[in-house]
């Protein structure tokens, strides 16, 4: 029935649980998986008169940005191994998470989206929470939530 999964991922412990929920699954219907990971864009916050000013630069925060999608997708991608599952890894900057999941399902020829139903809020929980709720209002692909 489904042949390609996509799983986004934020590295937190539900989300881990999901990963491994969403690797039997696949193992069980004969799917491959792409997890996605919905990197933050670098904040620029304005108080007032002038800005507040953030010690990290744009560039040091992509490469955050960068170490941390790599960590969290490279696990992913280590449970699909150990299972034989196969896969492959996105990741995308983005500050509107359900748009992009929705986007690299798409991209990527998904039939189904697997996600968790709710999460942390803040950067460790992007793709967590109203973020499902709004994949599933906004998706034309099938999601199945997982609790």
């Amino acid at each position: 029935m489904f042949k390609h999964i996509l799983v986004p991922t934020d590295g937190s412990s539900l989300s881990t649980d999901t990963v491994k929920r969403a690797v039997a699954f696949a193992k069980e219907i004969g799917a491959k998986i792409s997890f996605f990971y919905a990197k933050p864009d670098y904040p620029v916050a304005y108080y007032g008169e002038g800005a507040l000013i953030d010690p990290t630069t744009p560039e040091k925060f992509a490469e955050m940005a960068d170490k941390q999608a790599k960590e969290i997708l490279g696990a992913a991608a280590a449970a699909a191994g150990e299972a034989g599952v196969g896969c492959a890894s996105v990741s995308t900057i983005s500050d509107i998470p359900y748009e992009a999941v929705i986007e690299a399902a798409s991209s990527a020829g998904c039939d189904l989206i697997f996600m968790a139903s709710h999460g942390r809020k803040g950067i460790s929980g992007l793709l967590l929470g109203s973020e499902t709720q709004k994949v599933l209002t906004h998706s034309k692909i099938p999601v199945l939530v997982y609790r």
